[in-house]
């Protein structure tokens, strides 16, 4: 069940992006454009099960992500990406 009113099709999903670090481990504030984009989020919608598509993440899972994987998309005012799933290099 998705959490999120956005239907992917075929063999996308999307994920909702972890939050980049705002300060260093020593207390440094991180400028906005000094932030790297994190590389891992939480699955937020699947699409429908289908018989030709078998999608192996399911909503909730913590997942890593390639650099420039996946379309960013914004939705109630919140970031997402929307990426297909061979995009995603794991399970964490």
């Amino acid at each position: 069940m998705n959490t999120l009113k956005i239907k992917p099709l075929g063999d996308k999903v999307i994920i909702e992006a972890a939050l980049a670090k705002e300060k260093t481990a020593s207390g440094i504030i991180i400028p906005d454009t000094a932030k790297e984009k994190p590389q891992k989020g939480i699955v937020v919608a699947i699409p429908d099960k289908t018989d030709d598509i078998n999608i192996t993440v399911k909503v909730g899972d913590k997942v890593l992500y390639g650099k420039y994987a996946g379309t960013e998309i914004s939705f109630d005012e919140k970031e997402y990406l929307i990426m297909s799933e061979k995009d995603i290099l794991a399970i964490i």
